[in-house]
């Protein structure tokens, strides 16, 4: 069965960006000049997904009022002669079908997939937007390969380095083609003495409708809350789970570094504003 829905987590307080997050949701912070959320759901669509369900909270209408139509600044562009930014608006609003689910309880990431089990029948992506990759080939697209090859679940993964171990979930691989690997156990945060391998799990899955009845009935982990981790350790006794090292640069945009990495990254390989702004680092630096 094809990939044709992505579930998008974007449920969390921020508390990494307050005092900023006080007032609008971390997912929209601009990453050059467009929100980070924005990211996941074009990858999502070059990737070749059709609909897009969003898991948010109380205080994320942000989100919902940026992917819909707004009128009142269609007319002024418009009335402008702005037609090049005019399209742009209408083309945002337009860019595939979206629909939104709460999570009334920030109980954990497991919690927040549940919170879409009654928009969810089928396998599905899910993206945990403060990953942002910059590859060739979209991550998701990436994960989509593997998953037509070899069907059940697949988890993304990048080699990190050991003593960040503590940071992730990792898995333990064995290899069954160039940079896919089938996942034997997965474990939460280990110590990098405890650790299966340096293959830590980053944010994008396909995961199989299973799932679900399996997070039903895990029981809260770490933190006390439902670990994804902790119902994929489950799901491995079902069916087969595969890992696909991601081909790329990731950048964790749910910290304050990562995100201020992301930006000028991403900003330097823009024509319009990239060479300038490498001018001004070599002045400063």
């Amino acid at each position: 069965m094809k990939i044709r829905k992505a579930v998008i987590v974007a449920a969390g307080w921020g508390t990494r960006f307050l005092p900023i997050t006080r007032s609008q949701p971390k997912e929209m912070l601009p990453l050059v000049d467009k929100p980070i959320i924005q990211y996941s759901v074009e990858e999502a669509i070059a990737s070749g997904v059709k609909e897009i369900v969003f898991v948010t909270a109380m205080g994320k209408q942000a989100i919902e009022n940026y992917f819909d139509r707004s009128f009142e600044l269609e007319y002024y562009l418009q009335e402008k002669g702005d037609k090049k930014l005019l399209k742009e608006m209408r083309d945002l609003s337009n860019l595939i079908d979206i629909c939104y689910v709460r999570q009334k309880r920030q109980l954990g990431l497991g919690h927040a997939v549940l919170a879409a089990r009654n928009v969810i029948n089928e396998p599905f992506a899910l993206f945990l937007p403060d990953d942002i990759v910059d590859s060739k080939v979209p991550l998701l697209k990436q994960l989509i390969d593997v998953y037509d090859q070899y069907g059940g679940s697949v988890i993304a993964v990048e080699r990190i380095r050991r003593e960040d171990t503590v940071s992730y979930g990792i898995i333990e691989p064995k290899e069954v083609a160039n940079r896919v690997y089938q996942v034997l156990h997965i474990v939460e945060k280990p110590s990098p003495e405890e650790a299966p391998s340096n293959l830590g799990v980053v944010g994008r899955y396909i995961l199989t409708p299973e799932i679900f009845d399996i997070l039903e009935a895990t029981p809260p982990g770490k933190n006390n809350e439902i670990q994804l981790t902790d119902g994929l350790q489950s799901l491995l006794k079902k069916q087969e789970v595969y890992a696909c090292e991601l081909e790329g640069v990731r950048y964790d945009t749910g910290t304050p570094r990562g995100w201020l990495k992301a930006t000028v990254a991403f900003a330097l390989k823009r024509p319009d504003i990239g060479p300038e702004l490498r001018d001004y680092l070599r002045g400063i630096l």
